[in-house]
């Protein structure tokens, strides 16, 4: 395939001979200049704010839907589920379930309301008939921290990507990533990634429908051969067909199915979405047909990843030994977060390893873009401009807090992505999730349909449950024994959502209930005057109006 170079290790930092994949890096390259190109495009039309964070609102149901798949299918979805599938077997589904089945509460309770209430974020939802500035400022925190996690696993698994194409160093690659990304979204705003975004999503849905269909040629499309021969070839044997493998705890799979249901209805960039295009039928529109491209994708991925298994593992070109606490390992070369990757090259050689290699790093570069848009939306729109400047500053002024912002979540990015190296990207993807349905779910839930719910209510019940999943997280295995090395978690459980998310709606209620102050009556009489409106789209008028 061309020159040798040497790669670092995804596991030990072992250096190894890898040969250098020139098709995938000329594709690469190709896609670079390209999306450069849109950018550069789309920074020439972007000329207000409304421009820059919802494309001017001028995207039909069926692009946003395409951008809106195009969104979740990151890299979690196809580097990481086809990993789990891959080192679990059949428990690997049951994130790709998980993270489809919050789609009908999007579809039929959320979508429709956002577009008629909202304006940029969902702050301005959640604040419609609350005080702005606390409100705000809440919701700016809660999509501060969603962002930051789910940053991780993108920047984990573009570094990965980059590192197993160039035989780079890690961190060099991280760095790339955290480059390029910064120039999107700095430039090319929402426009850029939305575009960015369509592009990748009807890409990968072709590359990954070829990568399954040769699986299932190559298995004589039986998918009782498929599964034999996987049990026949992994370690685990037909444990790999039992459910429980991944998720035994039976707390730990409740909040992980809490979590991957509700916080859908609580990620930033997604919420984002539904204000790029004109109205709330097209909103709906968007969410139907994301659901449907999104669950034929997941469908294709636990077919890659036993795929993966019977076509990959433990055949010598994509394995290697390296060396760990002392004893030889034998692994699969950049770790399983690239046997997705490695099954491209096995069922379409070195030209299909580097037309999905191209659209894995796309897929990552576009949820990224959306990622930090949505971020750095939070704190030029939400905090800049309605807290600070009390919705009097100036677009110019806006753009410019924006792109620092950008600037600033760019550098955070690559340190995290570094720091947590070794993580499964699926999995840190659903620790986000757990944040947003903890943190911004019931609020964006309750100010919506509950008449009670009061600015004390939501601040006060949002920022316990953030708080709480965030601690819980941290003191959680994931961190406090994996990332810090402690010897014992102080929280025994992965999965925080089933007591954050509880904790989030029951001090929403009982703070909201004890509200008896004047401004709480007042924004409890607002609330028919907001559902109206959020039914109809109906413009109302009231004091805190956009």
């Amino acid at each position: 395939m061309g020159t040798s170079v040497f790669a670092a290790d995804a596991i030990t930092g072992a250096v190894q001979k890898q040969p250098l994949n020139w098709h995938a890096i000329i594709m690469f390259f190709a896609f670079v200049a390209f999306t450069m190109g849109i950018t550069y495009w789309a920074a020439r039309r972007t000329k207000s704010t409304a421009d820059f964070y919802t494309a001017g609102g001028g995207i039909s149901g069926f692009q946003n839907g395409l951008a809106i798949a195009g969104d979740y299918m990151s890299a979690a979805s196809f580097l990481g589920i086809s990993a789990m599938v891959f080192d679990t077997g059949y428990d690997g589904l049951i994130y790709s379930i998980g993270f489809l089945v919050g789609w009908p509460v999007m579809l039929f309770l959320i979508a429709e309301r956002l577009r008629n209430l909202g304006k940029f974020t969902f702050s301005d939802v959640a604040s419609y008939r609350l005080q702005q500035t606390p409100v705000r400022c809440f919701s700016a925190t809660g999509t501060l921290v969603v962002v930051a996690l789910y940053l991780i696993a993108q920047m984990v698994g573009a570094g990965k990507l980059i590192q197993l194409l160039f035989g780079m160093n890690y961190t060099s690659a991280v760095v790339l990533v955290g480059i390029l990304m910064v120039m999107y979204v700095a430039f090319g705003g929402m426009l850029a990634t939305t575009w960015v975004q369509i592009i990748k999503a009807v890409l990968l849905l072709s590359g990954a429908t070829f990568m399954a269909v040769m699986v299932l040629y190559y298995a004589d499309f039986s998918f009782e051969k498929l599964f034999s021969q996987s049990v026949a070839i992994h370690a685990k044997g037909s444990a790999i067909m039992h459910p429980g493998g991944l998720v035994s705890n039976p707390v730990d799979a409740v909040s992980l199915g809490i979590a991957l249901m509700f916080g859908t209805a609580g990620l930033p960039h997604v919420l984002m979405r539904f204000f790029t295009v004109a109205d709330a039928k097209e909103a709906r529109k968007s969410a139907f047909y994301a659901t449907g491209f999104m669950g034929y994708f997941y469908i294709l991925t636990f077919i890659i990843g036993f795929g993966a298994i019977m076509l990959v593992l433990n055949k010598p070109e994509f394995m290697t030994t390296v060396m760990k606490d002392g004893q030889p390992v034998t692994q699969l070369i950049g770790g399983s977060n690239m046997a997705a990757i490695h099954l491209s090259h096995a069922v379409g050689g070195n030209i299909f390893l580097g037309f999905m290699s191209a659209v894995a790093f796309a897929t990552i570069l576009a949820v990224v873009a959306g990622l930090t848009l949505s971020g750095a939306s939070a704190v030029s729109h939400d905090i800049y401009s309605k807290v600070i400047k009390k919705g009097v500053a100036s677009s110019r002024d806006e753009f410019r807090v924006s792109r620092i912002t950008t600037f600033i979540l760019g550098i955070l990015a690559i340190l995290l992505g570094i720091l947590f190296e070794k993580q499964n990207i699926a999995f840190m993807v659903g620790l986000a999730f757990s944040i947003a349905a903890s943190a911004n779910f019931p609020v964006l839930l309750l100010s919506m349909f509950w008449k009670g719910l009061t600015t004390r209510g939501a601040v006060i019940g949002g920022g316990l449950g953030l708080l709480s999943a965030v601690t819980m997280i941290l003191l959680g295995p994931t961190v406090w024994v994996d990332v810090l090395g402690h010897e014992h978690a102080l929280f025994p459980y992965k999965n925080p959502a089933i007591f954050s998310v509880t904790l989030a709606f029951v001090s929403i209620w009982f703070f909201s209930i004890t509200d008896k102050s004047k401004n709480a009556q007042e924004e409890r009489s607002k609330f028919e005057a907001q559902f109206v409106r959020s039914m109809t789209g109906i413009g109302i008028s009231k004091a805190s109006d956009h």
